[in-house]
């Protein structure tokens, strides 16, 4: 498998000619096929990814890891190149999603306009839902492989807390403002011939929570590398970690009694607690900004 980051917060110290932004894309090509993890803020993973000689039209299947706008509203310069891939999404209630701290309060959402050109019912025509297109939309809510041997999984295990950082992000909805339980997140999981790679968007319900459910799904397997943010960030304009210092290199230590090889990261882990992990899992663990190529 190659993976690509085609944008995250940083960028390769000898490209600077590709974006950056506080967002995630990552392309992967296995098995024959091109998967698109996530699609950023904006065009920004589209720019980058011609400087990196990848085609947008060329991708199979897109899987969105949850509904925050830094992950899923680059989907409509996605579909303005690429008319025929499934673009897929956890299935949830309509809501709004808020940061919230110290009396301030931001949307961090999928822009509803996106939703609005996205046809949900594939049982309805277009004369029903005048102005809308029948695009490539797929909700999904439970365990689905989209491509042989790959799998977007839903159902995922709650042995460990939930990431610290989650205490500012929350739901709005007509039941009113509550914290958000991440019911619109999603893991992927693809398995090749000497292993699986998990992807993990967020991780949200927790990067722990995420491996176990790999290791669940798929028992006596060996995980060749966990790829994608950890949310180990508490206030992100301070960089903050998310919990003491202690609690960060836990998470390393926990991680290490999984048959991890690799974890690739960036995003959301935050480079302070980067740093505390890399002191638990040293060679193990390895930065993974805009414009990285790694084989898995």
């Amino acid at each position: 498998m190659i993976v690509t980051a085609l944008v995250d917060n940083s960028r390769l110290e000898d490209r600077p000619d590709l974006g950056v932004e506080r967002g995630l894309a990552i392309h992967l090509k296995t098995m024959g096929k091109q998967i698109l993890f996530d699609a950023g803020s904006g065009q920004t993973f589209c720019d980058n990814a011609a400087k990196l000689n990848i085609r947008i039209q060329d991708i199979d299947a897109v899987a969105i890891s949850h509904r925050h706008h830094d992950h899923c509203n680059g989907v409509s310069h996605f579909i303005d190149r690429n008319t025929t891939a499934p673009v897929y999404f956890r299935s949830c209630k309509s809501q709004d999603y808020r940061f919230k701290t110290f009396g301030f309060s931001s949307n961090v959402g999928i822009d509803k306009g996106l939703l609005d050109t996205m046809l949900f019912d594939k049982g309805l025509s277009d004369k029903d839902l005048p102005g809308k297109k029948n695009t490539q939309l797929e909700l999904i809510q439970d365990d689905t492989e989209i491509l042989p041997n790959i799998f977007l999984l839903t159902n995922i295990n709650q042995q460990y807390p939930q990431p610290k950082g989650n205490q500012y992000l929350y739901t709005e909805s007509e039941h009113g403002c509550q914290l958000d339980n991440f019911d619109h997140e999603l893991m992927m999981v693809v398995k090749e011939d000497d292993g699986l790679v998990v992807f993990t968007g967020c991780a949200h319900n927790g990067v722990l929570n995420m491996v176990d459910t790999a290791v669940t799904c798929f028992p006596n397997t060996r995980i060749k590398a966990v790829i994608g943010g950890f949310h180990l960030v508490g206030l992100p304009v301070f960089n903050s970690i998310g919990g003491s210092k202690e609690d960060i290199r836990n998470i390393g230590r926990q991680l290490l009694a999984y048959p991890i090889d690799k974890l690739y990261t960036g995003h959301c882990t935050g480079m302070k607690a980067f740093g505390l992990l890399k002191e638990v899992l040293g060679d193990k663990l390895e930065h993974l900004p805009t414009g990285r190529r790694v084989e898995v």
